[in-house]
């Protein structure tokens, strides 16, 4: 068994509302309802929704409307805002991971709640997750070309693996299908990963550092590939690659909402 935590905080500028509740699928889903199923479906039997405190009476009662979760999963509710000093901006996804650590106290998966990942990327997870100890990780890799959309440019953090050891996270913008800097079968991450609890402690420690450095900033963020990449620098954290044959589906701007619900129709 393991703890889903599911990062639905983000402000989603660039999409003008709310998208972790945009209905994509079918019957109305959300992402993060896709995400929930499917981690279930793996062997999750507690979800942590990490939100700002505006939207959280938002994102209960898009559950009370769906008739709630499954009797068998637990469910908390932990606001970032809420947690370290206040400011417009979330403080970036390794800071809600953090936020939510009162609330996990075994193995957790963490996803973001406006990406669909698909239930094979979880239970692939979900296997690597048995046995792991408290300085491994693991990230779940995607082929780049399953996570394109048929226009325009993203960012992707590329992945540089060893075998099935992930050796370092790069950025890269720009990337379309029109570009060929990069093989389609290049693994790429996007955000889903398990972590021991042990692994709460060190983002601790890092976001104490960070605040030394950015407490005034009105936009720095504490993100959870660069805090992975420091654990691992410092050798202090070994991370490894399950991959997927999934396809990534998300959206970044209202036009992507119709793609997206054509490639959920399906579901």
């Amino acid at each position: 068994m393991f703890t889903l935590v599911v990062m639905a905080a983000g402000l989603g500028s660039r999409f003008g509302g709310t998208k972790q509740l945009a209905q994509v699928g079918p019957n109305g889903e959300a992402f993060l309802d896709f995400a929930i199923a499917d981690a279930r479906a793996a062997g999750a039997d507690r979800v942590v929704l990490i939100v700002r405190s505006d939207i959280e009476a938002d994102v209960r009662q898009h559950f009370a409307a769906r008739g709630g979760l499954p009797g068998d999963l637990d469910m908390a509710y932990v606001r970032q805002d809420e947690n370290g000093p206040s400011r417009p901006k979330p403080w970036g996804t390794a800071h809600a991971v953090l936020s939510a650590a009162e609330a996990v106290s075994g193995p957790f998966m963490v996803c973001n709640a406006d990406d669909y990942y698909g239930p094979t990327a979880y239970a692939a997870l979900a296997r690597a997750i048995h046995g792991m100890a408290d300085n491994e990780a693991w990230l779940c890799g995607y082929h780049l070309d399953h996570t394109l959309p048929a226009d325009g440019t993203v960012t992707r953090g590329v992945c540089q693996v060893d075998g099935d050891r992930l050796t370092g996270i790069v950025e890269r913008e720009g990337i379309s299908r029109a570009d060929h800097t990069f093989p389609e079968d290049t693994l790429v991450s996007m955000n889903l990963w398990a972590f021991s609890p042990a692994f709460l402690d060190a983002l601790q420690a890092g976001f104490t550092r960070f605040l030394k450095q950015n407490q005034d900033s009105p936009s720095a963020e504490y993100l959870l590939p660069t805090a992975v990449a420091t654990e691992m620098e410092g050798g202090r954290l070994t991370v490894r690659v399950v991959t997927t044959e999934e396809n990534w589906i998300g959206v970044t701007n209202p036009d992507d909402l119709e793609v997206a619900r054509a490639a959920l129709k399906s579901r």
